[in-house]
């Protein structure tokens, strides 16, 4: 019987391993060539990975939520198998609330279940009975801080999917007995608070002036890999002003001619984007990597910019070949990946090869940020809000003052392979550009 096996694949330079999030097919399910199997995630993107061939899913080897290697096997398909081809007898489906989908668990066997110790009435072996119920891990944590037997729980009336018990099926729960015990032992007994749950280890809360949040999946990722880049780069930060007045003026003249002809909106970060392009021409070593003792050259000019996402989190798309766009083409990829960045239908490819990355702190009203280098890259570029304030110019009747368009830049780099000179020298370059900006110019 021919198998093939689907293995996770490799989604960035930097990134060695991805968390499963949903299974499309299970055991015994007909897949056709390219059609989606299952979603993964990453720190970088959530994406949708296809079968490399058409047949049976024969085998799952991880389940939702977990963490795999790149390139470890995860599936594997029969080619040649029927369609009513049946799982391995091995294996049964249980379905699994917190993905709704199926997951498979090993059956216990006879012996071992006989083997269980007086305490198996307790929720930790609520996945593991014979019953058909599923209990998240939140609310097994929550069963086991507050004692409740598993006999207790399974009288628990859900009011999730399929009658799931949820967190707040489980807290009312244990108002409404702890009110009961209460009344039985004394009218006068105060009633305590519910306890605020994680989905690790139940925490409790002694007053009410504090609440526990936790960290979403994409949250800790990021976390992680903002660790990881002050961990491995020495990071340093140069600034410059920068008078953008003619940019900013050629963009209020043209912006609504450039979207009537193109059908795109033109914001400033394409002209960020394509000054900081001719300045990675200008500055080579700006546009390397590191690996132990070696410096990496990229002949390719990719650029990433920081988007931010409707809940909080922030993607790095990248613009490939950007030294090779003009300015529209320049539009046309910013507003691509920003749209398709915030309806989360990036591809992997849309967050790979990235050399080197630009963020834009002004979108948020700040006018100067000191950003993380976004690993391997060696540096990354914040532009500042551009704000009207009197600036001293130089004319040939004098120095005067007048009213200018200006905006701070700064370069946070990796002091390990760019020193001050390259660091400040490729700043002050992007600024010249941007100064310099012709507002001559067509659409």
């Amino acid at each position: 019987m021919a198998k093939v096996e689907l293995v996770m694949p490799k989604m960035g330079e930097s990134i060695m391993e991805a968390t499963i999030l949903k299974w499309h097919k299970q055991v015994g399910d007909q897949v056709e060539m390219d059609e989606t199997i299952l979603e993964i995630a990453t720190d970088k993107v959530d994406t949708e990975i296809p079968a490399p061939a058409a047949g049976t899913v024969l085998e799952i080897l991880h389940q939702v939520d977990e963490v795999v290697e790149i390139g470890k096997v995860i599936a594997i398909i029969s080619t040649n198998a029927s369609a009513d081809a049946a799982p391995s007898p091995t294996v049964k489906e249980t379905p699994v609330a917190t993905s709704n989908q199926a997951v498979k668990t090993t059956n216990p066997s006879p012996k071992a279940a006989s083997a269980t110790s007086s305490n198996s009435t307790s929720v930790e072996t609520a996945t593991a009975n014979t019953g058909t119920r599923f209990y998240s891990p939140l609310v097994k944590n929550i069963a086991k801080e507050e004692n409740v037997a598993l006999t207790e729980l399974e009288n628990i009336s859900g009011s999730g999917k399929d009658g799931r018990v949820t967190k707040k099926d489980m807290l009312q729960y244990l108002e409404n007995r702890q009110q009961s015990s209460n009344q039985q032992s004394t009218a006068s007994a105060s009633i305590s608070a519910p306890k605020v749950y994680s989905n690790g280890a139940a925490n409790g809360q002694s007053g009410g002036d504090t609440e526990i949040i936790e960290m979403d999946r994409m949250r800790r990722l990021i976390a992680d890999h903002m660790v990881n880049s002050k961990h491995t780069s020495p990071h340093v930060t140069s600034f410059v002003e920068a008078d953008v007045t003619n940019m900013v003026n050629w963009r209020n003249r043209i912006k609504g001619p450039f979207q009537k002809k193109y059908g795109e909106k033109i914001t400033f970060t394409p002209i960020f984007v394509e000054a900081v392009a001719k300045a990675i021409s200008d500055y080579p070593m700006i546009n390397v990597s590191v690996n132990g003792n070696q410096i990496i050259r990229k002949k390719s000019i990719n650029i990433g910019m920081a988007t931010a996402l409707p809940s909080g989190n922030l993607i790095v798309p990248v613009i490939k070949n950007a030294n090779q766009l003009n300015l529209l083409g320049l539009t046309q990829s910013v507003n691509d990946l920003a749209n398709r960045a915030r309806n989360n239908k990036l591809k992997p490819e849309d967050v790979q090869d990235g050399t080197f990355t630009l963020t834009n702190v002004g979108t948020f009203g700040n006018v100067m940020g000191t950003p993380i280098i976004n690993q391997p890259q060696v540096a990354i570029m914040a532009a500042g809000a551009i704000r009207k304030k009197p600036a001293v110019m130089e004319t040939e009747y004098g120095d005067v003052i007048a009213i200018r368009q200006m905006m701070f830049l700064s370069l946070s780099y990796d002091h390990r392979v760019v020193d001050g000179f390259l660091g400040g020298s490729f700043l002050r370059k992007v600024a010249d550009y941007l100064e310099a900006f012709d507002d001559q110019q067509t659409v």
